[in-house]
């Protein structure tokens, strides 16, 4: 079982903090991803060089829309910060229209960097929330054929969902979502930008959330499968050390 850990950039402070806590605290944490995201000042494959790459994987996220495809540019962003791993998402519409997009499917992203690069490791996202789980799976099934390696999801709420994705596609492809959400701020969030539907045992409290968290690292381990960490408002302490104990003690 492999954990991810989701860092992001806001700030080079930011990222500092992160990777430190990770690296002081985490050592059940064995691999970085991090997210593109244009209104911040650090680009996600620039991150590696802050990271001990000896120590962890390293997957930063590419969105299709960002690239032109019959350019080299995203070429020599891997070439030049020597990536063995990348993660390939469609990308949400730009901050403004300062910034130029291209009209290219995550499909034709994952076909493009795999016959470039056949070596490298390729993730694509999926999000058990997004559309019905016969059109998602059938979108997942497509992903994988065109390249991809595993599938890596927005976070879960239920471990009822949880484990109808898991029986659906090979788990050991898998790296499943995990999100702390601890106020009701939060969960409204969720519930309105993501269509989440929490189940009705659900509390905005770091209590839930660990226990929650526990459960799908006792299945990731049980089916083979992998976990991804998305820390997003957070005490980092108060919701990873005890994560961190009952690691130790299972």
């Amino acid at each position: 079982m492999n954990i991810a850990f989701e860092v992001v950039p806001r700030t080079p402070e930011a990222r500092d903090t992160q990777i430190d806590f990770i690296e002081k605290n985490l050592d059940f944490v064995d691999t970085v991803n991090v997210p593109d995201i244009l209104r911040f000042p650090i680009r996600s494959w620039e991150v590696g060089d802050s990271l001990n790459r000896d120590k962890y994987r390293f997957i930063p996220h590419f969105r299709a829309i960002d690239f032109d495809l019959n350019d080299e540019y995203i070429y020599l962003i891997i070439e030049k910060y020597n990536l063995t791993e990348v993660l390939l998402v469609s990308g949400d519409p730009p901050p403004n229209f300062s910034y130029k997009v291209y009209d290219n499917t995550t499909l034709e992203f994952i076909r493009s960097i795999r016959s470039r690069f056949p070596k490298i490791t390729i993730f694509a996202g999926f999000d058990p929330y997004r559309y019905s789980i016969k059109d998602e799976l059938k979108t997942m099934k497509k992903k994988l054929e065109y390249g991809a390696d595993y599938l890596m999801s927005q976070p879960f709420f239920d471990m009822k969902l949880l484990e109808i994705y898991g029986d659906l596609i090979p788990s050991e492809k898998l790296f499943l979502g995990v999100s702390p959400v601890v106020s009701e701020k939060s969960q409204s969030y969720w519930e309105k930008v993501n269509h989440v539907v929490f189940p009705k045992d659900f509390q905005p409290t770091y209590q839930w959330n660990i226990d929650f968290s526990k459960k799908v690292l006792d299945y990731s381990k049980k089916h083979n499968s992998n976990v991804y960490f998305m820390p997003i408002n957070v005490n980092l302490e108060e919701y990873f050390l005890p994560i961190k104990k009952y690691l130790k003690e299972s």
